[in-house]
């Protein structure tokens, strides 16, 4: 090296574990940030279309749920046009509130409703009872359907229906005031005030006739025949006189008058009166047979004074009321100790209806007698009726 020269400056060395971007490091920061950056904006795009499209799909659903109610409507508004004066009179919402006093006087509710007790406002101010359907099933046009066909109905045994409302979702129907109330309140309220005596057999007798003819009338009376499908005490109404009316049509359906067989799917009905078509076809087709069952069982729990099936009772012979019965009159025992003290046409009476509701729970529907048949059972005499068999299904549907 000569003297005066400028000494090169040294050269960086690198050592086998030191990175060669050791002394670059905003070179990696920058390519993480456009990284992390570039991510993110595609989070965001995907994220944004997703709720586009969601908010998209979410009214158009609108759309067309608006245009079905409202096409609902218009159908149901036609119908009652086409029906005039056969459809019952109308009524708007405000008004069924205004008849029911804003719904105060709470009389009953069922499955389809809460019925309260209402007043007319015409000149007699005639009471009324006014059941508010909780939800409304099925569209306008089968409910105005439904209200029609019901109102065609004219028999002394069926509840009269006075009018109906149809305000979009609001719907109700007016009916007779019974004054007696349901059936079951005089089977199993033992003590109450109105209830504070077993019904005597002249009495059970007299319904049992009502209620029967008042089903053959919907079977084969009307211009379009009407299954019931949920007859119970609960739907069996008395008037001052204990004569039957029976009510509450929420789950009927209606057929051509020639047919006999139901077309339906799902299982319709109440625990312990359900025909066991009804809850499988494999026992046969659902038909107006599957009223004649549900008939029967009624019949049954009203001559015992008690549920058919009740899980309390003293022996294990009395569980299920209708074998219970059926033992003791296969094996001609007398009813005294069972009825108490009744004379022998009481004790005739009940046996005879006893006889009679076996026949009508027979499990094979073509071996139940038809209404009119039952009608003709019940009013002939006890030695023309020919002992039924056993049905062999041993107790009814137990509720969970």
């Amino acid at each position: 090296m000569t003297v005066g020269s400028t000494a090169p400056s040294p050269q960086p060395t690198f050592s086998d574990d030191e990175p060669r971007g050791y002394y670059y490091p905003s070179n990696h920061k920058r390519a993480m940030w456009q990284l992390i950056l570039g991510i993110g904006m595609a989070a965001i795009l995907i994220l944004s279309l997703v709720i586009i499209c969601s908010v998209k799909r979410g009214y158009h659903a609108i759309l067309w749920g608006k245009k079905d109610a409202m096409n609902d409507r218009n159908s149901a508004e036609e119908m009652i046009k086409n029906y005039g004066s056969i459809a019952p009179k109308r009524y708007t919402y405000s008004e069924v509130k205004k008849l029911t006093n804003s719904f105060r006087d709470k009389v009953g509710q069922g499955g389809f409703g809460v019925v309260y007790k209402g007043k007319l406002p015409d000149s007699d101010g005639r009471i009324v009872a006014v059941k508010v359907l909780s939800e409304a099933k099925g569209n306008g046009e089968e409910f105005i359907n439904e209200v029609a066909s019901i109102s065609r109905t004219s028999h002394v045994n069926i509840v009269n229906l006075l009018g109906f409302c149809y305000e979009r979702n609001k719907r109700a129907l007016i009916y007779e005031f019974v004054s007696n109330g349901s059936l079951d309140k005089f089977i199993y309220d033992e003590g109450t005030s109105v209830t504070n005596c077993h019904l005597d057999s002249r009495t059970m007798f007299q319904i049992a006739v009502g209620v029967a003819r008042g089903l053959e009338y919907l079977h084969r009376g009307c211009r379009t025949r009407i299954v019931h499908f949920d007859i119970k005490p609960h739907n069996i109404l008395l008037d001052e006189d204990l004569y039957p009316k029976i009510s509450d049509f929420g789950l009927v359906k209606l057929c051509k008058t020639k047919e006999s067989i139901v077309s339906m799917t799902g299982m319709r009905g109440t625990t312990g009166f359900i025909a066991p078509e009804v809850f499988s076809r494999n026992f046969g087709a659902v038909s107006h047979k599957s009223d004649v069952y549900s008939y029967g069982m009624l019949i049954l729990e009203m001559v015992g004074g008690r549920k058919n099936f009740q899980s309390g009772a003293s022996h294990t012979s009395q569980i299920y009321f209708p074998h219970w019965i059926y033992n003791k009159m296969q094996q001609e025992e007398s009813l005294v100790n069972t009825f108490g003290d009744i004379t022998d046409v009481e004790e005739d009476t009940i046996k005879k209806m006893t006889i009679v509701s076996v026949w009508c729970i027979q499990t094979n529907p073509s071996d139940r007698p038809s209404m009119a048949k039952v009608i003709e059972m019940l009013e002939g005499t006890l030695l023309s009726l020919q002992f039924p068999p056993k049905p062999f299904l041993d107790s009814p549907t137990r509720s969970p």
